[in-house]
């Protein structure tokens, strides 16, 4: 078993941290990059591909692995909000986080987006919500209200042909 993974026998896993990313944005650079510094600092992560096994049904597993965690990170990119995947999992982290009497907390990352992007002011995400709900897709509206509750957290602003880092 990799250092990052854990596993409780009552629960099943146990995680400090639960990273959420769009894949094809960042997993071969910015996520990959925090997933290890995290990792080799000692603190148990789950990253979708080091903590999902062959043969689990991936939405049970994924929302178990974010009911089980402590801390959220969602890695907001260009086309996080393109991924039914990804607002199930912010979705369901707002949930948890709203459950949990201040036990757990999101802390977000703008990775080469705003906070208003997360918002919906600006058309980035806006848009892509807007074909979600055409096609009468009933999860669209909980993604929404998520979005715009994440948006509102202070999180780190990361230009990436910058290489700098602020806060929002």
């Amino acid at each position: 078993m990799e250092k990052g993974t854990h596993s409780r026998a009552s629960s099943g896993p146990s995680y400090e941290v639960f990273l959420s990313f769009r894949g094809a944005d960042t997993r071969h650079g910015f996520t990959d990059h925090l997933y290890h510094g995290m990792v080799d600092a000692g603190i148990i992560v789950f990253r979708d591909s080091e903590s999902l096994h062959v043969g689990k049904q991936i939405g049970g597993e994924l929302l178990q692995a974010i009911e089980n965690s402590k801390i959220y990170i969602p890695i907001f990119s260009e086309n996080y909000a393109s991924s039914d995947w990804c607002l199930r999992e912010l979705a369901c982290m707002v949930e948890c986080t709203l459950k949990s009497n201040g036990k757990k907390e999101i802390l977000p990352i703008f990775l080469d987006v705003e906070p208003a992007d997360v918002k919906l002011k600006t058309n980035l995400y806006r848009q892509t919500l807007s074909k979600r709900q055409k096609t009468w897709c009933t999860e669209a509206e909980s993604w929404e209200k998520a979005l715009i509750e994440v948006g509102k957290i202070k999180g780190w602003n990361w230009q990436k042909d910058q290489g700098t880092c602020s806060w929002s």
